[in-house]
């Protein structure tokens, strides 16, 4: 819990219907699992303890009695540091109620009653149980607050549980909308859904779509084997998910449980950054204590190492992400009226992706391509940004700009290879660009990165300005990816040349190159990785994150990388990025492209003088 996670499982115990004793060792069984494997919040089906499929035995007192007898039994054994909910039918006032029963440390904290009765199709429910009543009481069999219930932890009072039952998720309003307003962070559904053709995969949806509109985290415990195949089937279909993304689940039939680290500070934050209404609904709080050692040597949950690069359909994704650049530039440029696009073309990354955006968004003959070698230009780079404006079909400019920067630099009486040195180059570049976009009427294109712009890697007034930035919104993870796609959609001499500036050393190119002609400047050695440095960025201006945990974040994803470069990133990072946002706050017009945005006139605002 000291990184805001907490361990949780969606179990399905294999059953017998009407035997509670039996039933009850079932799952008294899968809590020592799941307690060895350091889950904190274990959650069962509904009605589990004696069945779902019990029809007309929940009428009979012995039934009751020995669901109540076999309950109190799985309390006793449920260990500190754990929170269980079981599903079992608790009698209150004569009335039976379809109940969630949370426990912990050898005690029953409370019970949730369920809301929505099925009574429709093979679901007869009204006939045997009463809808959950809007309060709180004191159940008759067990002594505990019963009803409106929230179970919030003492030592993390950001983890708030709260219980809602299979049908409950089905509703249009769903009980689970107030308790997120109320403060729960973590739904419990104790569900027994039967198993119908194309019910998988809208349960999945429910499950994503729930956790997403609540900014929750959401355990789905379904009943499966051992229930009455009378009429219907279950499946044991568990779901673990956390703001609309499924985090592990289990396949229909396949026995399996699912279990995983929810992480409750990124719901919190995105509560906080989104906000939630309130809610006249009052609940009231019942508080469990669980420790915050970590369990094993790595959390249980994905951490992927490149968190800008969607991991599933990125064919699509990319061919989006490139559609919306190429929209972006293309209304720019017709709002502007101007007769051309121009834009430096390096033989770099960002370059290489700002080109084949304006070779998307307008024909070949209004694009003005401009390469401008200086002190530390190589012949490799120079060569691929011809070649790939030859391979476009697109016309190119070669203008050497060493005699303007050393003019220059001579009437300011500077002489050292030094910051100066550099930002010349860079605003002599963007002077060029200028200065030709008002030759043809035309609008200069950005290149620059949004990892560039988080670290300030960039010349205020050279390379930082543009007419408008058709890259401001795409990191530079991302845009290897999108070049590697765009370099096997089009094939042929463009393929070659793109997969040879995807081989090419990251570099701004202001200091000459070596003694073999090759880049001397890189750019990674500099800043660090930008496979580290663009994970930093995502989690610390995505979430919020603090160092420490963005920290082990990155030791868990990048297991395999030294601790020093890990620091250097680290570093670079929160050095930088404060440094840096007098540069972002006068930053070009660009497009959004995901769910982060630099822009201070949309999505990101900071003081330049922040401390």
């Amino acid at each position: 819990m000291q990184y805001g996670m907490v361990r949780v499982g969606a179990y399905t115990p294999e059953i017998k219907v009407g035997n509670p004793d039996y039933n009850g060792k079932a799952i008294i069984e899968l809590i020592k699992r799941a307690a060895d494997a350091g889950v904190e919040i274990a959650v069962f089906p509904e009605l589990c303890v004696c069945g779902y499929t019990c029809a007309d035995l929940f009428l009979t007192r012995e039934l009751m009695k020995k669901t109540e007898k076999a309950v109190k039994a799985i309390a006793a054994d449920v260990p500190a540091n754990m929170v269980v909910v079981v599903g079992a039918p608790v009698i209150h006032c004569g009335n039976l109620y379809n109940c969630a029963i949370v426990m912990s440390a050898g005690e029953i904290l409370g019970i949730v009653p369920k809301t929505e009765l099925p009574d429709y199709g093979e679901f007869y429910e009204k006939r045997y149980f009463a809808p959950a009543f809007d309060g709180v009481v004191t159940s008759d069999d067990y002594g505990v607050p019963m009803g409106n219930v929230l179970f919030k932890c003492k030592n993390y009072p950001d983890l708030v549980l709260g219980c809602e039952i299979c049908e409950d998720m089905w509703a249009d309003v769903p009980p689970s909308a107030f308790m997120c307003r109320a403060g729960a962070t973590v739904i419990a559904n104790l569900s027994a859904s039967d198993e119908v053709v194309g019910k998988a995969e809208y349960r999945e949806l429910l499950v994503k779509s729930t956790s997403g509109k609540q900014h929750c985290a959401y355990i789905y415990a379904d009943a499966g084997a051992g229930e009455s195949s009378t009429d219907v089937v279950f499946s044991g279909h568990n779901m673990i998910a956390e703001n609309g993304t499924i985090l592990d689940d289990s396949d229909p039939f396949d026995g399996d449980n699912a279990m995983c680290d929810i992480d409750v500070e990124r719901i919190t934050y995105e509560r906080r950054k989104i906000g939630v209404k309130p809610t006249d609904k009052k609940y009231e709080l019942v508080t469990f204590k669980l420790d915050d050692k970590m369990h094993g040597e790595r959390i249980c949950r994905q951490v992927p190492r490149y968190p800008f690069i969607p991991a599933d359909e990125f064919n699509y994704r990319a061919e989006l992400i490139i559609a919306m650049q190429t929209a972006g530039l293309k209304k720019r440029f017709a709002a502007t009226k101007a007769n051309a696009l121009v834009l430096g073309v390096s033989g770099g990354l960002d370059s290489a992706l700002a080109l084949l955006v304006c070779n998307n968004a307008v024909s070949k003959d209004k694009i003005t391509a401009v390469t401008m070698p200086c002190f530390g230009t190589t012949a490799r780079t120079k060569g691929n940004a011809e070649k790939l404006c030859a391979a476009l079909g697109i016309k190119i400019k070669v203008i050497d700009i060493k005699d303007t920067v050393n003019s220059h630099l001579a009437d300011i009486g500077h002489d050292k290879t030094d910051v100066v040195y550099e930002n010349a180059q860079a605003r002599v570049r963007t002077m060029t660009l200028f200065d030709i976009a008002n030759q043809v009427n035309g609008l200069v294109v950005g290149t620059g990165d949004m990892s560039e712009l988080a670290l300030g890697w960039c010349t205020y007034n050279g390379d930082h300005m543009a007419s408008y930035g058709v890259n401001a919104g795409v990191p530079k993870t991302l845009a290897k990816h999108l070049i590697a796609y765009e370099a096997e959609r089009l094939g042929g001499e463009a393929k070659a040349v793109l997969q040879d500036i995807l081989n090419t050393d990251i570099s701004p190119e202001l200091l000459p190159a070596d003694s073999k002609g090759n880049i001397a400047q890189k750019t990674e050695d500099i800043l660090g990785k930008y496979d580290l440095l663009d994970f930093i960025m995502y989690y610390y201006c995505r979430y919020g994150f603090t160092r420490k945990k963005i920290e082990f974040l990155l030791k868990t994803a990048f297991y395999d990388v030294a601790d020093e470069q890990i620091k250097k990133a680290l570093d670079t990072f929160f050095k930088r990025f404060f440094a840096s946002q007098f540069k972002r706050s006068c930053m070009p017009d660009g497009v959004k492209i995901g769910s982060i945005s630099f822009s201070p006139r949309s999505d990101f605002r900071l003081p330049s003088d922040v401390e």
